[in-house]
């Protein structure tokens, strides 16, 4: 082994002999200098190689400064799109970037699971697979609200504004049920289907408001940012206020139309049921 300082010397280096495989005429193995396998001279070269995955890395850091995380991650992939690299390298996003795409992609699951759970348990207690169709129109409904608020707020969407989203699943659906529940026992008593949604949309007015804004008032501290770490956990409360404005007010004009198409395309199934149904011959013989 070369001493330190002998090993930066390309003299040296050249000079050193490797034991091949060939032998002499004593059957002594020949000594071969290093110069025979390749050129030695001065160079720039990494001082420590780094793997991941079996595969070498170079890896390059930076901090984001008033700006989100997330939008400099997308135009950092574009511009990456653009550079041609050779054979055999990549480019490989991680740290923050990838931690935000991990947790939106499980928000979304979850997303999707609480829609489907809501739609199940409607279902059975409604006893129809129509009718909570109609309540999960405000849904969507509050997604309007949602993007309304953290624009006003110039806030974005992270990982508490979809938490915040995911609370609205079932806040925003409570309103629906209280009319679609009140037209429906309306419509028992005898009332009309018109007169039912009217009635419905007047008499649970006042607990519908009721409710909202006992909601917007517990969240408003919360989408203030008051207090340490307030402006992390904002969106959130954001979220929350914006989707339950929009949801509640545009619940008592869309939820009831929906219902009422719902309810004409369930009586023309059952018509139609009725139509196609195989008729029996009763007539005797004489």
């Amino acid at each position: 082994r070369l001493a330190r300082a002998d090993g930066a010397r390309t003299a040296v280096l050249v000079g050193v002999l490797l034991v091949s495989t060939l032998t002499d005429a004593n059957i002594c193995p020949l000594l071969v200098s290093l110069r025979v396998f390749g050129a030695i001279g001065d160079g720039a070269g990494a001082q420590q190689i780094n793997r991941k995955e079996q595969l070498r890395e170079v890896l390059v850091t930076a901090n984001v400064f008033n700006r989100p995380a997330g939008d400099a991650a997308n135009e950092l992939k574009q511009k990456l799109a653009g550079v041609a690299l050779p054979p055999g390298y990549r480019f490989s996003m991680g740290g923050s970037s990838k931690d935000i795409e991990e947790t939106l992609f499980f928000a979304s699951q979850a997303l999707a699971l609480a829609v489907v759970f809501i739609y199940l348990i409607l279902a059975s207690q409604f006893g129809s697979f129509l009718q909570p169709v109609a309540i999960m129109t405000s849904l969507p409904l509050s997604l309007i609200g949602v993007v309304l608020a953290l624009l006003a707020a110039r806030s974005t969407l992270n990982i508490f504004s979809v938490i915040g989203f995911i609370m609205l699943m079932g806040l925003v659906t409570k309103n629906a049920i209280l009319l679609i529940d009140f037209v429906n026992q309306s419509r028992r008593e005898g009332l009309p289907r018109t007169a039912a949604v009217l009635r419905a949309g007047t008499v649970r007015l006042r607990p519908i408001l009721m409710t909202t804004l006992a909601m917007i008032f517990g969240m408003f501290p919360l989408a203030l940012g008051l207090g340490e770490g307030g402006e992390q956990r904002a969106p959130m409360g954001q979220a929350v206020i914006g989707g339950v404005i929009t949801s509640s007010l545009l619940t008592l004009i869309v939820v009831p139309v929906i219902y009422t198409y719902l309810d004409d395309l369930t009586g023309w199934l059952k018509r139609f049921g009725k139509l196609a149904a195989p008729t029996q011959d009763t007539a005797k013989a004489p």
